[in-house]
């Protein structure tokens, strides 16, 4: 008979855990003193920082010299009156280019030049050379003549005057309407307009098929005759609703796809609570791709294979599966599971060493002191994650955004992708944790080491045809770490990059103006090319990245059936179901 008892700790290893446990609180306590940053790691990189520095005297003495002619260029051109010649958005306007304010904005900018040049050390690590120049931005940013508000800003001054001093009693009650909302108030000032999931946004007709734990799935109602007989599965991002993929009508990723002739299915996350703290990447990964696989071939008994395709985190999460379901005998249930006919992964990352901005935020000491603050409440809250993109954008996202709310009095006027981007949803701590560790610090799934039940799994394994979309103004998940995917997987991989950033470049309906994207195929047995390799042989292309998509999909699917119409289950309810409705205040 197995002993199930928890055997008893020896003392020394009580010690171990009473202390480990004093100082997870502590830090956890301390957390918000330095906004959830890590101090550990802002000093070493600024003591890597000052020690080579301080070891390079010819370095050093350059840039002093440096100093002295940015002072003389400043005082030449405060001389002759020469305006900036810059496009820099918080200094456009005119009166900036004037005295006293152009010498001030001149000064910036060789600050700014200055800095950037000055983190940049032979002999650093380069994490911590990021750490420094992003550091030394943020400060720059936050110093910037444009936050000075009425006292040294001409535009606000300017429109004081003009308004008679009602931009400030405007921004004055912006800033208590974004007080109370944090504090889940009524506005003093209601918006015009609020988008809701299921009445403005995530409106496509359809029912919740299938529902555990962890995920609601959504299959669509048809608006053709006939579908693709290929059903097309999307899994989205965990850290996102869903929606953002069925905004309104005109944008809907999902409606167009359902208007094309597929038979659309796509998973609803749950915002987790802190009874949900122990979910893992295994939980994830079973609950949210295998499970709804099975619930999808169940459901559709036509159904032999399915295009899967992952947008974001969704996409690391879909190939870490089809890695899996690519060895024979990896995964115990895979018999109850449709194959998959193709891989599509819009801007997502399989490889984690050139992660983009998120990666200045993330190394050993950042990551324990993240799991301290989740331990707290079993979760990383959507705010924090939010403030986390707010810190990495902060000239766009915080200081400009100030100064146009607070001492402009403008109001953003809201759209649906900004009420996506409000409504943010939570990480459990284990599964968080695991995922940065397993995947930014140790690039497992890169390196062929990321276990599926037991067992390591490898991109190699992947056969199917692939479909990869990397956005050129992405700074979650760039491009060219997208791109990687053709070291990874030894498979025919068509890919595109289109205009656009993480969001805007995958949401890009036909008919958006100003459109554009390049595709190039890379067939199973073709050469590596590198980046700029695959851009000179690309073909350039005007419009959206979705037609060229579906039209992959016919190319690679099997003819078609009688439309689909979705399971009626009372119990389940109509898209876009439950899930997407949880909100909390954190």
């Amino acid at each position: 008979m197995k002993d199930n008892a928890t055997p008893a700790l020896t003392a020394e290893e009580h010690a171990r855990r009473t202390a480990t446990q004093f100082d997870s609180r502590l830090h956890a306590a301390l957390a918000p003193m330095s906004s959830g940053l890590s101090p550990i790691s802002l000093a070493l990189a600024g003591m890597d920082w000052a020690l080579h520095l301080a070891s390079q005297p010819a370095q050093a003495a350059r840039l002093a010299t440096a100093v002295q002619q940015s002072a003389l260029h400043w005082w030449a051109d405060t001389l002759h009156n020469r305006p900036e010649d810059d496009a820099d958005p918080r200094f456009a306007h005119p009166g900036w280019k004037h005295w006293p304010w152009a010498p001030v904005v001149h000064a910036y900018h060789e600050a700014e030049a200055w800095w950037d040049d000055a983190t940049r050390l032979r002999g650093m690590e380069p994490h911590h050379q990021e750490m420094a120049r992003f550091y030394a931005r943020q400060w720059l940013d936050m110093l910037s003549p444009s936050n000075t508000g009425l006292w040294g800003n001409p535009e606000v001054r300017e429109r004081t005057r003009e308004t008679l001093g009602s931009n400030l009693l405007n921004g004055w009650i912006n800033a208590l309407d974004g007080w109370r909302q944090q504090h889940g108030l009524a506005p003093v000032r209601p918006t015009e307009h609020e988008y809701r999931p299921g009445r403005d946004v995530a409106v496509t007709p359809g029912r919740v098929v299938h529902r555990n734990h962890l995920s609601e799935l959504l299959q669509f109602s048809p608006t053709t005759p006939t579908v693709q007989r290929e059903p097309v599965f999307i899994v989205p991002s965990w850290i996102m609703k869903y929606y953002i993929l069925d905004l309104s009508p005109h944008n809907s990723f999902v409606k167009w796809l359902t208007d094309q002739g597929h038979t659309v299915f796509i998973l609803s996350w749950r915002n987790p609570d802190e009874n949900d703290a122990l979910l893992d990447m295994a939980d994830y990964l079973h609950e949210g791709v295998f499970d709804n696989l099975a619930a999808i071939k169940a459901l559709v008994p036509d159904c032999e294979a399915v295009h899967a395709c992952g947008y974001c985190l969704g996409g690391t999460l879909l190939s870490i599966a089809a890695a899996a379901l690519s060895r024979p005998g990896q995964i115990e249930q895979a018999h109850l599971l449709p194959a998959l006919k193709t891989v599509s992964l819009l801007a997502a990352e399989t490889d984690f060493t050139e992660p983009g901005e998120m990666g200045v935020l993330i190394d050993e000491s950042q990551v324990a002191l993240l799991e301290d603050m989740m331990a707290e409440r079993g979760f990383l809250s959507g705010p924090q994650m939010g403030g986390a993109f707010q810190y990495l954008h902060s000239r766009e996202l915080v200081w400009s955004q100030a100064l146009r709310e607070l001492w402009l009095g403008e109001s953003d006027q809201p759209n649906d992708l900004m009420a996506w981007n409000s409504d943010t949803t939570r990480m459990p701590a284990v599964m968080h944790s695991e995922y940065l560790r397993r995947c930014y610090l140790r690039n497992e799934l890169a390196e062929g080491r990321f276990p599926v039940e037991g067992r390591a799994v490898s991109l190699a394994d992947i056969r199917v045809p692939m479909f990869v979309v990397g956005t050129e103004k992405d700074h979650v998940s760039p491009w060219k770490s997208v791109y990687k995917i053709h070291r990874l997987a030894d498979t025919e991989i068509t890919f595109v990059l289109t205009s656009g950033g993480h969001n805007a470049g995958i949401v890009s309906e036909p008919g958006h103006p100003h459109r554009h994207y390049a595709m190039l195929t890379r067939p199973d047995d073709g050469p590596w090319l590198t980046c700029s390799d695959w851009q000179d042989q690309a073909l350039p292309q005007d419009g959206s990245w979705w037609t060229a998509w579906h039209q992959w999909l016919i190319g690679h699917g099997s003819g078609t059936v009688p439309g689909r119409l979705p399971l009626e289950d009372a119990t389940l309810g109509p898209a876009p179901g439950h899930y997407v409705h949880q909100h909390y205040l954190d």
